[in-house]
């Protein structure tokens, strides 16, 4: 699914900032810095928004279309926002025969906003993913960092209702 831009506004510190142009100032002459840039940028932010992009762009004398090309190339960055509840949907071929684009969607559903996305609240976000290495538990959902395994969309609400509640 494409990525539509957030509805999430951005919300960097001034202390983010501080943070990343100290990053950047050490590594800007180096050869290939752009990668660790934004390594640290994500790791900085928790994601690659437009205004982080543009500083590593301009501190490392490179093009923002390049940055973005590498953000957007590479799957260990996101430009998203992630909620305070991150779900993922295994979509690998174990969890996808067992059912999981059907839980996928009562989950996007149930908390407002599609794969690759942050709710408006910026409580949830959902990544569909391939495969999380669990296909004895197929279909699985992982919330945070606990798994769930053998689900059916009919699960999908007693999962949810605990986060939710939150």
């Amino acid at each position: 699914m494409p990525n539509k831009k957030t509805s999430v506004p951005f919300k960097g510190t001034p202390e983010q900032e501080a943070q990343l142009r100290k990053a950047l100032e050490v590594i800007k002459n180096e050869k290939g810095a752009l990668m660790p840039a934004l390594q640290k940028a994500q790791e900085i932010y928790g994601y690659l928004p437009e205004e982080v992009q543009i500083i590593v762009a301009e501190t490392l004398g490179v093009s923002l279309s390049e940055v973005y090309g590498v953000s957007t190339f590479y799957a260990q960055f996101t430009l998203n926002p992630k909620g305070e509840t991150r779900i993922s949907v295994c979509l690998g071929t174990a969890c996808y025969v067992k059912n999981s684009g059907a839980i996928l969607d009562k989950i996007c559903a149930r908390v407002g906003c599609q794969a690759g996305e942050c709710s408006s609240d910026g409580k949830f976000s959902i990544d569909a993913v391939r495969c999380v290495g669990a296909c004895g538990l197929a279909p699985v959902v992982i919330i945070n960092d606990e798994v769930f395994g053998r689900l059916t969309p009919a699960d999908v609400d007693k999962v949810l209702d605990k986060y939710i509640a939150k």
